[in-house]
């Protein structure tokens, strides 16, 4: 016997040593015995991001929406916390995507608007959520809309023969994707002829390579491949990522399949409020044939699933009782309806009315998952398990938004005034401004409405916000090309 070992048997070191190994010849993984120490789950859990596209606040019942049935989505609700001041990083699609892949503004890789797919890509060995969980010992999959670069035949074509190429999902730490091609050509075509939905499903590449066509609804589709993805890695003994992000309800508007066209044609406005709701109890639909599929596996329980939207919806998706939507940064551009649910961990039933962002998205699903952010990930997020567990936590912050400013209008009523292209918050205070300038501050605590500019009664807290927003737009930009 190794003289060592009688001496280190009676130190808490070799106590530790033995459980963690143990744990390992099992299958469990280190993370999930540090968890096991601190009295919680033995096993890591699998974690669920599902994002929206162009879903509004007030498109969900347990939002407050009453035009669209969601009762899948809202039972989602009340077995998890509703998040009433989540925000996007952006008013529009590819930047909040930049944030929710590294936990970063996208200001810091100079993104203000929606990219191509023609050159732009997130830089290659971006320390992204993917890329962490997988060095954590996670399997990490993404289904569903990408919009980050790389997704085209030309470049797909180019990783397959070992060419040089911008990279693309498997290139940013995903072990698996499925979607429709991106960029000119395809995608381009079928948003313009409006069968986007009922023949996207025909155009599909899974893992760089031509998948099988099929002549499902685009957004049952993904859900087919998500489910059928989950039972077969499930059986790995690895934890699971699925980056779920679904198209819906971006347009081109189209009817969804019955029963979801047909519930509503005697309650819709016109034919695009009818495609538009038809659309999102689809999406609904959707979400709860995961979630059903997840408990009849016995996986739920250990699943963390994580819902929001991208940003603010067209008309005549609903941004509630917000201002503004699509392309806008009053509230109803960029506060989203969000979901989380983990049981055992988040109390059913809650709400949290802390201010959280995309940013957080990123370390708070590493935290769950006891996956070490490194420091060069420099996120900008913060880990908000707390806050979604009902713990007090303090005070964040200012939070920044930038892009590009949208002329054009996407709620009823034209674009709100101030046309703003950058948003500093700080607790109840949100300045809107352009070039760094000020053009409006609000109290959101009193003003939810964005009604009433009140820079003139309370020009320190202008002030202040002002120059917080221009020194973090003068900080250093990594550009999207690189």
């Amino acid at each position: 016997m190794n003289p060592i070992l009688p001496r280190a048997k009676e130190s808490l070191l070799f106590v530790l040593a033995v459980c963690l190994l143990g744990d390992l010849w099992s299958g469990t993984s280190v993370s999930a015995a540090a968890d096991q120490n601190r009295g919680k789950t033995s096993v890591s859990p699998n974690l669920i991001f599902i994002l929206a596209d162009d879903l509004g606040y007030g498109d969900l019942g347990c939002f407050g929406g009453k035009k669209i049935e969601t009762p899948h989505l809202d039972r989602l609700a009340r077995e998890g916390v509703r998040l009433t001041q989540f925000y996007a990083a952006s008013a529009v699609c590819t930047p909040t995507r930049v944030s929710c892949m590294t936990g970063r503004y996208p200001l810091r890789y100079d993104c203000r608007t929606v990219q191509s797919d023609r050159e732009h890509h997130l830089p290659a060995g971006t320390p992204t959520l993917a890329r962490l969980l997988q060095q954590g010992g996670y399997t990490t999959l993404h289904v569903g809309k990408w919009n980050l670069g790389g997704i085209n035949k030309k470049h797909a074509a180019a990783r397959v023969a070992g060419e040089p190429t911008i990279p693309g999902p498997l290139q940013q730490g995903f072990d698996y994707f499925y979607m429709l091609w991106e960029g000119p050509g395809i995608h381009f075509d079928l948003d313009k002829r409006g069968v986007f939905y009922r023949q996207g499903a025909r155009h599909m590449v899974r893992n760089d390579r031509p998948s099988e066509p099929s002549d499902r609804w685009l957004t049952d589709c993904l859900t087919d491949d998500a489910i059928a993805q989950i039972e077969r890695y499930s059986k790995s003994g690895r934890p699971m990522f699925l980056n779920l992000w679904y198209c819906n309800p971006h347009t081109p508007l189209e009817p969804a399949p019955e029963p979801h066209l047909g519930k509503y044609k005697d309650r819709a406005e016109n034919q695009k409020d009818l495609y538009y709701r038809s659309m999102v109890s689809n999406l609904d639909a959707n979400v709860g044939r995961l979630v059903a599929r997840l408990k009849e596996s016995g996986i739920f329980e250990n699943t963390f699933i994580f819902f929001t939207s991208d940003n603010g919806p067209l008309h005549p998706g609903c941004p509630g009782k917000w201002t503004g939507g699509k392309a806008d940064l009053h509230e109803g551009g960029i506060r989203m309806p969000t979901i989380a649910v983990w049981p055992g961990r988040i109390p059913a039933g809650t709400t949290c009315n802390v201010v959280t962002h995309t940013n957080d998205i990123l370390p708070m699903f590493c935290a769950a998952a006891g996956v070490e952010v490194p420091e060069d990930a420099k996120v900008d997020g913060l880990d908000i398990l707390p806050q979604l567990e009902g713990k007090i936590v303090p005070n964040r912050g200012t939070l920044f938004w930038q892009m590009n400013l949208k002329r054009w209008s996407t709620q009823p009523g034209g674009k709100p005034k101030p046309y703003a292209t950058e948003v500093a918050r700080s607790g109840k205070w949100k300045l809107m401004a352009a070039d760094g300038k000020p053009l409006a501050l609000y109290n959101l605590a009193t003003d939810p409405g964005e009604t009433t500019d009140v820079r003139d009664k309370h020009p320190d807290v202008a002030k202040r916000l002002a120059s917080e927003l221009r020194a973090w737009l003068a900080e250093p930009r990594r550009s999207l090309f690189e």
